[in-house]
């Protein structure tokens, strides 16, 4: 009972059956249908929207403008809100746009009977802009008078900082070494998409007074904050109801077109109102993962020591804010974490608006970008001395009890060597290296690795809070009620496991309400940051604790005994002595309800709010093939190893490896958003874009190392995010242990490598 087994997913037959609903499932026949207008420049001004001809197509209701809109800026990323005002998200958009900042801006809303009638209605309208020269890359965009994106960041700077484990600069650290090697590196990562399967959706309606949304969405309680805010009323006036969800990967994250989907169906007197996005529009009008630029230096002695490293760091932000900095601040993070440098580690970043699509969450929120950086800078220095590149990293990687000097984040457990071990034995690290030296020809083979770490929760950089509701029932079963969400990952069923072993309730009695309403549901930050086993697992075992409380208490009452004497297993109250079986909660719940001398409707009901946090580490192997002449890298082994604490459900866990180990091959070798010089996206669409299929990825492997960790709930730590990290890393890795040429974009496509092996006179 409980955790560390493989419990059958709680929604299968639901999901695999088609009788779960999601979003759309659930829309009204008299719904609305809207369609938002985007801006067909990048940078500039609408000087006039005139909607005469448009406004005469037949079933088109009522024609917005971004003239109409409430004058109100509001932010839109999922992070808990504050009420420090230096604290909160960036307000920077309003729900239609007049200032243009990114090619597909929203700037105009048509409200009509159905799809046809929005689109003949768009074509009918005649936009006037004002259009300027974009800018599309952060370092142009630093302090460029001429492009000033946003009035209130006239340098285009939304954040520049620095983490330095010490005062001593790069250069002082080297001055009086010897033996020291420098390496440097230009490093770049791609801007790329999530591609969930489901659309961004949600459609609104007005009842009883509230505006009603329906949203496929991470972060239904920071959704209606939001929605209120940027409609400018009170919070309690928007009630948030998530369905079922189609994926997320943090582009849901957002708050993306619910406020003005909630504030056009206040405008047709209330009646529902569905907003749908075309996957080109997923593409081009939400979010993408951020694009970094980084340059590198790190000295290391012969000997294999890290003496110092420096990075600097640029992040294309795009046209808004959304999540800001904090992409990447982790970047720099893992930079500064991942080794240890003898002298001094010193991070710099700049995150900078430009006139690309705006940048938010995406899964491992900035480590993937941070974590090529670093892995590549890494492999380098290796080779640069002549050391075996595993040997390197046990040597200078992050140690049990690591203290991160800047925010206090601690390695309370540690199994990233044993990780490191278990992968090396898997893919016969040792044997290979030898076996692949010395190759000619045009197909070679390779082996890599790449190493990470990521924390389990965003304590101390945001609040983490989590509350849980248990009811029991008549006949000893429970309803278990979250505010946090299932979005495809398995959380309902791992919390259903927790519930269970907190309780001594058996899962097949355990209910779990898996829509999130937020009139209805607990208070949760939502699905993001790898929290929710760690953090929503606390609330878990807090109130599980006290319903098993007040289940012993009214059982004692029963049996005339005392509570303590009692303990529930396996549906039982048995003598915890003997484990003798003294009655089922079934019956005990049944007189709960309908004694006449002492009725009680036993409930639980807490929050947790966290304030610690800790670090799951890993690793990535891979076996690899390259094809130089036709720039071909053709996986023939790969493994993941996780340090994720204990595992609630290993059948689950692996799932969630695997599908982050496909994400990483796509960001390491195919996924990439290309844009024209007007920045226009040339290829938003799933048939230009190359998201892996099943054709491409390979055989994958995923294991685990469990060390429990103290401050988990059960021992328990991140792992929802962690497994996209290290994949493409370990492929540029083992692409240079092949042919020795580092690569150093992503993704590493046919036309780099072999542009690449060209340039080097390997082909």
């Amino acid at each position: 009972m409980g955790v560390g087994k493989s419990l059958k997913r709680v929604d299968a037959v639901d999901k695999v059956t088609g009788v779960a609903k999601y979003s759309e499932d659930m829309v009204p026949e008299d719904c609305l249908v809207a369609k938002v207008v985007h801006s067909t420049i990048a940078n500039g001004r609408v000087k006039s929207i005139d909607t005469t001809e448009a406004e005469k197509v037949p079933g088109v209701v009522k024609i917005f403008t971004c003239f109409d809109v409430p004058d109100i800026q509001f932010p839109t990323p999922g992070h808990p809100w504050s009420v420090e005002p230096a604290h909160q998200d960036i307000k920077d958009r309003k729900m239609l746009n007049e200032r243009v900042r990114c090619y597909g801006d929203d700037i105009a809303a048509i409200v009509a009977e159905d799809n046809v009638a929005c689109q003949r209605a768009e074509r009918l309208l005649k936009i006037d802009y004002e259009e300027y020269e974009p800018v599309l890359k952060p370092q142009q965009s630093v302090n460029n008078t001429d492009n000033i994106i946003h009035e209130e960041r006239p340098n285009n700077i939304i954040v520049h900082a620095n983490m330095n484990t010490e005062e001593t600069t790069f250069e002082e650290a080297i001055k009086d070494e010897e033996d020291v090697v420098v390496v440097e590196r230009e490093i770049k990562t791609p801007t790329i998409q999530h591609c969930h399967i489901e659309s961004a959706l949600s459609w609104a309606r007005v009842e009883n007074g509230k505006i009603v949304v329906v949203s496929s969405t991470q972060i239904p309680h920071i959704c209606r904050r939001v929605v209120a805010q940027a409609l400018g009323i009170d919070w309690g006036k928007v009630r948030v109801i998530k369905p079922y969800i189609g994926g997320g990967f943090g582009n849901k994250q957002e708050v993306l077109y619910e406020p003005i989907n909630a504030w056009l169906c206040t405008k047709v007197g209330g009646r529902a109102v569905k907003l749908v996005l075309s996957r080109e529009e997923v593409f081009e009008c939400t979010r993408v993962r951020h694009a970094m630029d980084f340059t590198l230096k790190g000295a290391v002695r012969k000997d294999g020591t890290l003496v110092a490293r420096q990075m600097l760091g640029y992040s294309n932000q795009g046209g808004y804010a959304s999540h800001g900095h904090a992409l990447l601040a982790n970047a720099m993070n893992i930079f500064k974490q991942l080794y240890h440098d003898e002298k001094t580690t010193r991070t710099e970043g700049y995150t900078v608006y430009t006139n690309l699509t705006t940048a938010g969450a995406m899964r491992a929120y900035g480590i993937p970008q941070g974590d090529f950086a670093t892995e590549c800078l890494t492999e380098d220095m290796a080779l640069a001395i002549g050391m075996d590149p595993l040997e390197f990293r046990l040597k200078n990687c992050i140690k049990e009890g690591y203290v991160d000097p800047h925010n206090g984040i601690t390695m309370y457990s540690y199994g990233l060597t044993d990780c490191i071990e278990r992968g090396r034995k898997f893919i016969h690290w040792d044997e290979k290296r030898k076996e692949y030296q010395n190759q000619t020809g045009p197909v070679r083979k390779g082996i890599g690795m790449a190493i990470f770490n990521y924390k389990s929760n965003v304590f101390p950089f945001s609040l983490e809070t989590s509350s849980c509701r248990m009811v029991m029932n008549q006949d000893g079963s429970m309803q278990l009620q979250m505010g946090a969400t299932e979005i495809g990952q398995g959380a309902d069923t791992v919390f259903t496991q927790m519930a269970a072993e907190a309780t001594g309730i058996t899962e097949d009695n355990i209910y779990i309400v898996s829509t999130q309403d937020t009139d209805v549901a607990p208070f949760d930050t939502g699905a993001y940051g790898s929290r929710q086993t760690y953090v929503c697992g606390m609330a878990i075992k807090k109130t599980g604790g006290i319903l098993k409380e007040k289940l012993l208490g009214y059982a004692s009452y029963v049996l005339k005994v005392e509570p303590d004497t009692l303990d529930i297993v396996d549906n039982q109250f048995v003598e915890k002595a003997t484990g003798k079986v003294i009655r089922s909660v079934a019956e005990v719940a049944m007189e709960s309800f309908y004694s006449l001398e002492h009725c009680e409707h036993i409930t639980a009901e807490a929050t947790h709010q966290c304030k610690q946090n800790t670090f799951s580490t890993g690793v990535c192997f891979v076996d690899i093939e390259v094809d130089m002449p036709l720039g071909k890298v053709k996986i023939n082994n790969i493994i993941n190893v996780h340090d994720s604490g204990k595992i609630i459900n290993p059948a689950t866990a692996e799932g969630q490896v695997h599908g982050g180990m496909a994400q990483g091959l796509g960001y390491g070798l195919s996924e990439e958003i290309l844009y024209d010089d007007k920045g226009r996206m040339l290829n938003g669409n799933l048939l230009d874009y190359k998201v892996p299929t099943s054709m491409d990825v390979p055989e994958l492997h995923g294991e685990f190392v469990e060390v429990k960790d103290p401050t988990g709930p059960f021992g328990n730590k991140a792992l929802g995010e962690p497994p996209c990290i290290p994949v493409a890393p370990a492929i540029r890795n083992a692409i240079l242990n092949a042919t020795g040429i580092g690569m150093n974009e992503a993704p590493m496509t046919p036309q780099r490598l072999v542009e690449a092996f060209k340039e080097n006179g390997l082909i």
